[in-house]
């Protein structure tokens, strides 16, 4: 009985000694004038410390979560990351599928260089059933589709000279062969017709006359002017290799350059060929037989 009296005492001085109240003074050195006197005990200092411990945690956790501190931890990705990441997967997955159509645009056009028949346009190898993996379906000619083929082309080859004629230029030579891929619009900007064909081919001037720019810009790649006599100009873009120079003068038929697919704007070999009679865009296709 006298050992749990002794235990409880030993107790309660226990308790007695955190509640215990201390003075703490701040006195000026020199007077001993009282600045500042508290009344503590032990009990008030380890219930304020926790307290504090606890709040500066809290505290410190909601700045770091909700604002942009938390990009300075180490580990963490800061939001300009992520979004740049976010914006990097799109742009893949975009790029994957343009590869993805001028893969199958070239072997199109492989395919008709190589003399086969192509049912649909070349176009339409770039729409989303052929970008989906539809196959492109071929045919053999016939003799008779053979025959009225050839009739058309002499027909249009009467037309273009006198077309020609109408407007006071010569008779002009394609200046490669291929597959008009894009012909001219007028209406959405595009001055110009785009003519696939077999790699390394000569790109050739259209009639006499001479270089009057030969350059490489980063929207058109390698590109060469030719000046024609009657205020006629050839221009020739998206070149791999140009076999000329500013002043020279060159034969009508005569290679001034290498097919390519240099430039921002280019999506694929192929040369892009505009002709200009004084200042203004005319069809390549309404007066030379491509």
């Amino acid at each position: 009985m006298s050992l749990i009296m002794a235990v409880e005492k030993q107790k309660q001085k226990r308790v007695e000694r955190w509640r215990n109240k201390f003075r703490l003074v701040i006195l000026n050195d020199d007077t001993f004038e009282e600045l500042l006197t508290l009344r503590l005990s032990p009990l008030n200092v380890f219930t304020f410390s926790v307290f504090a411990i606890v709040f500066t945690i809290a505290a410190t956790s909601l700045v770091i979560a909700f604002t942009p501190l938390k990009e300075l931890v180490p580990g963490y990705a800061s939001s300009k990351i992520r979004r740049q990441a976010v914006e990097l997967s799109l742009k893949t997955d975009s790029l994957e599928g343009v590869l993805r159509q001028n893969e199958r645009y070239v072997s199109g056009v492989q395919r008709i260089l190589r003399g086969e028949v192509i049912d649909s346009v070349v176009q339409d190898v770039l729409s989303e059933d052929t970008a989906a993996g539809t196959d492109i379906v071929l045919s053999n000619p016939s003799t008779t589709d053979s025959v009225f083929r050839d009739w058309v082309e002499d027909e249009t080859f009467f037309s273009l000279e006198q077309r020609a004629a109408e407007l006071d230029i010569p008779q002009l030579v394609a200046p490669v062969e291929g597959v008009v891929t894009s012909s001219f619009d007028r209406s959405t900007g595009h001055f110009a017709v785009d003519i696939a064909s077999t790699k390394n081919s000569p790109i050739k001037s259209c009639y006499d006359g001479t270089i009057v720019f030969a350059d490489w810009t980063s929207e058109n790649g390698h590109i060469i002017i030719v000046q024609h006599e009657n205020n006629l100009v050839s221009a020739y873009k998206h070149n791999s290799a140009l076999l000329k120079e500013v002043g020279d003068f060159i034969r009508s038929g005569e290679a001034i350059a290498i097919i390519g697919n240099s430039g921002e704007n280019s999506t694929g070999p192929h040369l892009h060929f505009e002709l200009w009679y004084e200042g203004s865009a005319i069809n390549p296709e309404e007066y030379i037989k491509l």
